[in-house]
């Protein structure tokens, strides 16, 4: 969510951000109905100021004086409900249009229609070249006893899967490198509440347009689809000690995504599944875009840092506004290379907002000179699993069907360097 004032000021910079990251909104609906909101507002102080001198006077009059009072009153407050009435609709219909405002790419966010228009900015690791035709994950699973696909679509339904053996124990193996190497940067480990209020998604932008995705709770909350959800709440309506920023939080948490309009997409295997577990990276700091720029860039250095220990080849590409959410300045993905698709398949997600979300979670801190400030708030991915062992299966497999442990993993292993 932007500042209306900012809007008003800046309609045409709305209206553009708009069509860059190819969305369906115009500025002047809004402002339209900011303008009304402006009007019936002042009308409503106008008429609670004329009652409440109309009650102070009642004390002190007599007679026909106190008597016209009393009428007035009674005009006023018929005419007072009625407004309030007007501007309790009017309130519902500008919260839903200020819902729907994007934040501003950054100028340095190349334009295009979707991931198709993403540039490449950095290449890490040597693709292998096999003496052989590499398996792909499901395959390589499968012989090895690692995953059991049909079962777990007998269990979970569509998506589902069962991890076996070393698959179970690198995934935990791969979630414990992570933690410790966002640790050893200053993050502070959390384990999130999954089961959160819808309050928590509005926050952070999963909400409204984001609810066909999202599983819903009998209660009334969500399961998130990320440990972002939650951690953001964890300062929701809350002033921070300016002395305490930045807080950096590494989150670990199960996910949920109902993968609405995917039907069709990465049906077998482990890339696009239901229920799925990731530690995410989430920063608060200063309101600077300086600032943002710098921890969304060490942000990136953290998951390139986690796949270079994991020595899967990637790809570091900077997101096109069409590939941008309604609220992300900007974002990186880094892709890991997929032998058996030839190609390189998203891992990591890294974005920051400004004050898009703190503005709508009320997350605030005082300035230096005493000012009230929104934080800025940046998030990304630190590990997603099980997606990421596609890559690391694939890329480390062997002519035998063996599959090499990397060695970041071997002291979470119990020493084992191969699985067979």
């Amino acid at each position: 969510m932007l500042d209306i004032k900012f809007i008003r000021e800046n309609k045409d910079l709305i209206n553009e951000a708009a069509r860059k990251k190819r969305l369906d909104f115009k500025v002047e609906e809004l402002l339209k109905i900011d303008e009304e909101r402006v009007k019936v507002v002042s009308r409503v102080d106008e008429l609670r100021r004329q009652q409440n001198e109309a009650s102070d006077g009642i004390a002190r009059a007599e007679g026909d004086e106190k008597a016209k009072l009393i009428e007035t009153i009674s005009s006023v407050k018929g005419e007072l409900q009625q407004k309030e009435e007007e501007l309790k609709e009017i309130m519902k219909a500008w919260q839903g249009q200020m819902l729907l405002v994007p934040n501003i790419p950054d100028i340095s966010v190349p334009e295009g229609d979707d991931d198709s228009g993403n540039q490449e900015v950095k290449v890490w690791g040597d693709i292998r070249k096999f003496d052989f035709i590499p398996k792909d994950h499901v395959e390589l699973m499968t012989n090895l006893k690692l995953a059991e696909f049909d079962r777990g679509t007998k269990v979970a339904g569509f998506r589902g899967y069962f991890l076996k053996n070393e698959a179970a124990e690198l995934s935990m193996a791969l979630w414990h490198y992570a933690m410790s190497v966002a640790r050893e940067d200053g993050y502070t480990p959390l384990m999130a509440p999954i089961i959160d209020r819808p309050e928590m998604f509005m926050g952070t932008g999963y909400l409204p347009q984001g609810e066909e995705d999202l599983y819903k709770t009998q209660d009334g909350e969500y399961l998130a689809g990320t440990a972002e959800v939650p951690t953001m709440g964890y300062y929701f309506d809350e002033v921070i000690p300016r002395e305490h920023l930045p807080i950096k939080f590494v989150a670990f948490s199960p996910c949920y995504r109902r993968e609405a309009g995917s039907h069709g997409k990465d049906t077998k295997g482990l890339i696009r599944v239901h229920e799925f577990y990731k530690v995410e990276q989430v920063v608060l700091c200063e309101a600077s875009h300086e600032e943002s720029v710098k921890y969304h860039e060490a942000i990136l250095s953290n998951a390139e840092k986690i796949m270079q220990g994991l020595e899967i080849p990637y790809h570091v590409v900077v997101n096109c506004t069409g590939d941008l959410g309604q609220g992300q300045v900007k974002k990186y993905d880094i892709e890991a290379w997929v032998p058996s698709e030839n190609k390189y398949r998203e891992t990591h997600s890294i974005s920051y907002f400004h004050d898009f979300q703190t503005r709508r979670s009320n997350i605030r801190y005082k300035d230096a000179e005493g000012k009230m400030r929104l934080t800025h708030s940046l998030n990304g991915t630190a590990l997603a699993s099980p997606r990421i062992l596609v890559a690391l299966l694939e890329n480390n497999q062997q002519a035998d069907g063996s599959i090499l442990i990397p060695k970041v993993l071997q002291p979470y292993m119990g020493g084992r360097t191969v699985i067979k």
